[in-house]
């Protein structure tokens, strides 16, 4: 029997998705599962995006540019501009979801075992981009008791070897809802010039602010022109997750150049997606005051709940639907497991992602999930009393 890749055998598994046989085995027995491993809202895409999907009659569904349709990279000009970010067309390649725009500036700016400098717990994705791309992630360990801020820059130091090409960072995060400051983030730009480095940054959840909270983005970082890249998707801005496009966005030339490379390989982004993408830009801020009011009154259930419950805490986040917990428990990959195995509350239980997953070693996170507050209010206290029950007879309970 023919063997499978080394590559293939050393990628991880999601820890977002591996406990879905789980789940499905509960939902079988009617139990009913709380989602909120996931970061799939519940929250309607905008009508005008969907609609213009509806009304698209083209008798040819073409192939697009490589860099996507120009009447879609024309409008993201705007967008971008409305956000304090000055760009052009030629400077924006649009891609399969965020995750394409991730593999293209991994292939285009790093060779075989480059390092990339990650702080962590960080999006779950980044391992799998990382092994699929030959790049090793280098992580630095950012700690719950300050709510994940950003590491003293004396620690990126330490970790900067002949072999780092690039610092990554998620902001506002995926998975701890961190939110980067302006004075942080000018930190970063000293150490990116000083070292000549890259500086990735996934904004894919810029609108998602709050309690005042502005969002400050790297490329609005002066003297960083030809290191910034920027990753972005319309998944979360828009609720439509299914939709698959998304942005990989930079002035650096040479580097744009490279990855257009890549882009033509892969023919052209999806045609539905970059016409529900375009008409998204018209969407009225109207939309996303809505949604943010909502997302408030969701982290603030979730968070409220939790640091109520003996022995928990959470910080509370600025940004993003994510929260990071710490639980009384001896093993989170465990716990959320028997949730779904053993547990339910009224015939209802909680999913959950193991923090284990968003950590580069095992030994960390172990006592932490991650909570994506997707659901309504409503799913979401009573989500939260699944936990709080759960917790009670966690046989593992510390």
């Amino acid at each position: 029997m023919p063997k499978i890749s080394s590559k293939g055998a050393a990628m991880p598994a999601s820890p977002i998705r591996k406990l879905v046989p789980y789940s499905d085995n509960a939902k079988k027995r009617g139990v009913h599962v709380f989602h909120l491993n996931i970061g799939q809202p519940d929250i309607e895409t905008p009508e005008g995006a969907r609609k213009a999907v509806q009304n698209y009659n083209s008798k040819v569904i073409e192939y697009s540019h490589s860099a996507g349709m120009i009447s879609y990279r024309q409008k993201l000009v705007e967008y971008y501009k409305s956000v304090g970010i000055h760009i052009t067309t030629d400077e924006i390649i649009v891609t399969n979801g965020g995750s394409e725009a991730i593999m293209f500036a991994f292939n285009a700016c790093l060779d075989q075992d480059d390092e990339v400098i990650v702080p962590e717990p960080f999006y779950a994705n980044y391992n799998g981009f990382a092994t699929s791309s030959g790049v090793k992630i280098k992580p630095i360990f950012s700690t719950i008791e300050n709510g994940f801020a950003l590491p003293p820059i004396e620690e990126f130091e330490k970790l900067i070897t002949p072999k780092t090409k690039a610092i990554m960072i998620c902001n506002p995060n995926n998975p701890t809802g961190y939110l980067y400051s302006k004075e942080e983030l000018e930190q970063l730009r000293e150490i990116v010039i000083k070292h000549d480095l890259f500086l990735f940054a996934d904004e894919v959840y810029r609108e998602f602010c709050y309690d005042g909270a502005k969002h400050f983005s790297v490329m609005e970082l002066e003297g960083l022109e030809e290191h910034v890249v920027l990753f972005d998707s319309v998944s979360k801005r828009y609720s439509a997750c299914g939709v698959r496009i998304g942005a990989l966005i930079s002035r650096n030339k040479e580097l744009m150049n490279t990855a257009m490379k890549f882009a033509q390989a892969r023919l052209s982004p999806p045609t539905y997606g970059q016409v529900l993408g375009e008409a998204a830009c018209d969407t009225p801020q109207s939309y996303f005051d809505m949604v943010i009011d909502d997302y408030v009154a969701r982290r603030n259930c979730v968070v409220e709940a939790i640091n109520k419950m003996p022995g928990c805490f959470c910080p509370n986040p600025k940004g993003a639907f994510y929260a990071v917990a710490r639980l009384p428990i001896d093993n989170a990959d465990r716990f959320c497991q028997w949730l779904l195995e053993e547990f339910n509350y009224e015939g209802k239980t909680v999913m959950l992602a193991p923090a284990t997953g968003f950590y580069s070693v095992p030994t960390k996170g172990v006592d932490e999930v991650r909570i994506s507050y997707c659901l309504k209010v409503d799913d979401l206290k009573k989500a939260m009393k699944c936990l709080e029950e759960g917790l009670k007879v966690y046989p593992g309970r510390k």
